[in-house]
């Protein structure tokens, strides 16, 4: 099963056509930290984190992680060895809080680019996450909580996402 999205306001399962957004500044080959940009390629994809205090645990077959007060993901470039991954969140390290105020994170999958030996500064935290308004993401795809949903009944953990 792949997810293609193949412009910045499509994203495609199957038979399946969602409005969703991508990064400020669109997609590329080039991704670095910081540059809203969204990367183009083909990526596995991981688990899914999810607020058990806002959402019920949805139907899926990707692996469902219980979001903590104290997850973060670093997209610190001055710490290597922890740089876009999970981390258990610090004070003098650089990262993107879970448990946000806002609803964004009330569900999101990472998206497995630059991951199995993470290159520092060419981007971190490139997430599918929610949104309502579908205003540009900082390199991020948003989808709607019901799309978010839909997909989620569609993909399995052996899913990729290709991104053009």
């Amino acid at each position: 099963m792949t997810i293609f999205v193949k412009n910045k306001h499509t994203l495609h399962i199957d038979e399946f056509k969602f409005r969703c957004c991508i990064g400020k500044k669109g997609s590329t080959s080039n991704k670095k930290e910081g540059d809203k940009k969204t990367p183009k390629g083909s990526f596995k994809i991981e688990n899914l984190y999810f607020r058990e205090d806002r959402i019920k645990k949805p139907f899926t077959l990707l692996k469902c992680v219980k979001i903590k007060i104290n997850m973060g993901w670093c997209n610190d470039i001055r710490f290597p060895q922890k740089y876009n991954k999970l981390i258990k969140i610090e004070k003098k390290i650089k990262h993107e809080k879970l448990k946000r105020k806002d609803y964004k994170y009330d569900l999101l999958i990472p998206i497995k680019y630059n991951f199995k030996k993470p290159v520092t500064g060419m981007g971190s935290c490139i997430f599918i996450h929610l949104t309502k308004n579908y205003k540009p993401t900082a390199g991020c795809i948003g989808l709607g909580e019901k799309d978010f949903l839909i997909m989620l009944k569609l993909i399995k953990k052996n899913s990729k996402i290709k991104i053009f």
